[in-house]
């Protein structure tokens, strides 16, 4: 009853908020038309496998298995559904679903109404997904159900004593594929035994876009034969750092992909540098050589990025938390980043590895970078064990369609 109240109390404020932020209006207006698009674009003969994905890191988690199924299973179409905007409005037109929609608020009358129309033969929620009226509906309809690549704490709601009602949604499972066996044990405390550890789907995808990865020609014409330091999704206190130690190293290029591109960060990055510069949008063949700096103010091009350096930072360690050290892993580079990765389970076992570090300050990268530098030995074994991390932790994807009746 709690729940349901607060579901509707949710929905209600999302279209308060739509009427003064452009977010949550794309949800509401996208939500106005989901059920007529499932009428128009669900074939009634077709079988249908539905993924849910919350945003778009999670479908990139996800992603793997569909593309796997859509390849091995031909005769099933694919419908996927997204909660978030910034989900939806970006793989909207996703070539590898047949169908793609907003998922509809998790109330008993939206949860009806859309799975008559959608009718799939089974479902996938992508690690973080328990919406309680869909999973019991599910259940209920004996449709197979499965969460992937799901990671459980033991500060979750779950295993609170009043946690209660979220145990029976776990319940609502066929099976949980899940990325560690610490999660394992905490679901068998609770008696949720339909586990499997199989990993994080998250590995096989970088190793997919490692694969797919674009070649940069102005990338390619600004490195030259010169040692790259690269760093993505980086924020103000991380560029202090190693800007600071660029301006110090006339040897290296540095290149910048800093995670919010604005015009107002791109000159704070641009005040910061003492060396010569040039913008991706900008740069052509000939002024791209003679920088020593390459920001790149525009999206899509990280994960090819990487390739081409010799050192990889990944920004957001002195905030919130590090952005995807995977990405730049999967190259077999070095990756530093910031203090605040504790609550990332592949920064925690990078570093365990060897194949990463974790940096505080100033000195500390500049003692890191010296050594990967000068140090060869030092630098092929950390480019060997970042690598070899990514490739060791890869095939969640096979292990769970193994364990699937289709």
């Amino acid at each position: 009853m709690f729940y349901n109240i607060a579901i509707y109390i949710y929905g209600f404020l999302v279209h308060i908020a739509a009427l003064f932020s452009k977010k949550p209006r794309k949800m509401v207006r996208g939500h106005h038309v989901v059920y007529q698009l499932l009428r128009q674009q669900i074939e009634k003969d077709a079988d249908y496998i539905w993924f849910h994905a919350a945003s778009l890191g999670e479908f990139e988690q996800g992603r793997p298995l569909i593309e796997k199924i859509r390849a091995q299973y031909p005769e099933y179409r694919i419908l996927l559904t997204f909660f978030s905007p910034s989900g939806y409005e970006v793989r909207k037109n996703y070539q590898g679903a047949d169908v793609v929609c907003y998922l509809p608020f998790d109330k008993p009358r939206n949860v009806s109404k859309f799975l008559d129309l959608a009718n799939p033969k089974m479902a996938f929620f992508i690690k973080y997904e328990f919406w309680k009226n869909y999973l019991d509906e599910l259940h209920k309809r004996r449709i197979p159900t499965y969460s992937i690549s799901s990671i459980f704490r033991k500060n979750q709601v779950f295993f609170k004593w009043y946690g209660g009602t979220y145990r029976k949604v776990l319940k609502n499972f066929d099976h949980l594929f899940v990325q560690n066996e610490a999660s394992k044990r905490f679901l068998s405390r609770i008696d949720i035994t339909r586990v499997t550890v199989v990993g994080d789907t998250r590995f096989d995808r970088v190793i997919q876009i490692k694969d797919q990865a674009k070649d940069l020609q102005l990338v390619e014409n600004f490195k030259g034969g010169s040692p790259t330091f690269v760093a993505g999704s980086s924020w103000g206190p991380d560029e202090d750092l190693f800007i600071e130690y660029f301006n110090q190293h006339p040897e290296m290029k540095l290149i910048i992909a800093p995670h919010v591109i604005d015009e107002n960060h791109l000159v704070e990055i641009i005040s910061k540098l003492n060396r010569p510069y040039v913008r991706y949008t900008k740069a052509n063949g000939d002024n791209v050589k003679k920088a020593d700096c390459l920001i790149i103010d525009c999206f899509g091009l990280l994960s090819s990025i990487y390739r081409y350096g010799e050192v990889a930072y990944i920004g957001g360690g002195f905030g919130v938390g590090i952005h995807n050290i995977l990405e730049a892993a999967v190259y077999g580079i070095p990756v530093l980043f910031g203090p605040k990765y504790h609550k990332f389970m592949e920064a925690r076992e990078i570093i365990e590895c060897k194949g990463a570090y974790s940096i505080r300050d100033f000195d500390e990268l500049k003692a890191l970078l010296n050594r990967f530098f000068e140090d060869k030995i030092f630098y092929k074994e950390t480019s060997a064990l970042a690598g070899g991390y990514v490739h060791q932790h890869s095939g969640a994807s096979d292990k769970i369609l193994k364990m699937i009746n289709f």
